[in-house]
C-alpha cells in the first residue's frame, strides 16, 4: 500500500494537542489552518476542518498506529468499518488552497441582507441592518444605521461590526397575511371550523 493520508478526528477545540501528540509519535500531520479575522483582536489561525487531521501512515507494512488512553483524538474517519484514504495529490492542493486563503487575508465571516449587527467604534454604538457586504476582507460594509432616531446609509469597517445571531429584518415582522384589501396570501387564508 505504501504511505497514504488517511482522515482522523480530534477531539472538540483539541487539533493542536493531537498535532502534537501525533507528532511525537514521529508520525507525518497536516491540520489545515486559516487565518480568521476578529472583531478587535485582528487575525489568527483556526482549523479550517474543525475536528478533523489528515495522518500519513502505512497500516499495511507498519500497522495502524496506536492511540494512548488520554490523548486528545477520537479514531479514525470510517466508513462500515472502512478506512478510506487520499491520494498525495489531494493534500497537496489541499495545502496550496490554505496558503492563498491566508495570502488573500483569510476567512472573515459574511453577512447577508437584512441581517441585523451591532456597530461599535470609538466613534458610535448602534445598532444596524445590512445592506451590501463587501467582497474581500479589507472591504466595508454598507449599513442601514440608526442614527438619532433616523435610519441613515453609513460604510462601516467590519472590526466595528459584530453580528447578532438569530436576528434578521424578516425576523422583526410578522409576515404578511393579505396582498391588501382584503385579498389573502395562499396558506395564511382562515378557515371555517368543522361543526359537529
Amino acid at each position: 500500500m505504501g504511505l497514504k493520508w488517511f482522515v482522523l478526528r480530534a477531539k472538540p477545540r483539541s487539533e493542536s494537542l493531537a498535532v502534537s501528540e501525533l507528532e511525537r509519535d514521529d508520525l507525518e500531520v497536516f491540520a489545515p489552518m486559516v487565518k480568521r479575522r476578529h472583531v478587535r483582536s485582528g487575525p489568527d489561525k483556526a482549523p479550517l476542518f474543525p475536528g478533523y487531521l489528515f495522518v500519513r501512515c502505512d497500516p499495511e507494512n507498519n500497522g495502524w498506529p496506536y492511540f494512548r488512553p488520554g490523548q486528545h483524538l477520537l479514531g479514525w474517519v470510517n466508513f462500515r468499518g472502512e478506512v478510506p484514504w487520499l491520494p498525495d495529490e489531494v493534500i497537496a492542493n489541499l495545502k496550496l488552497k490554505c496558503d492563498e486563503i491566508n495570502m488573500e487575508g483569510g476567512m472573515w465571516r459574511q453577512y447577508k441582507p437584512g441581517e441585523i449587527v451591532r456597530v461599535d467604534s470609538a466613534a458610535i454604538q448602534s445598532f444596524a441592518q445590512v445592506l451590501e457586504d463587501g467582497k474581500t476582507a479589507q472591504s466595508r460594509v454598507k449599513v442601514l444605521l440608526n442614527f438619532l432616531d433616523r435610519m441613515v446609509p453609513a460604510q462601516v469597517s467590519r472590526e466595528d461590526i459584530q453580528p447578532i445571531e438569530g436576528m434578521s429584518e424578516s425576523k422583526s415582522h410578522p409576515p404578511r397575511r393579505t396582498r391588501g384589501r382584503g385579498r389573502w396570501i395562499d396558506g395564511f387564508r382562515p378557515t371555517a371550523l368543522a361543526t359537529g
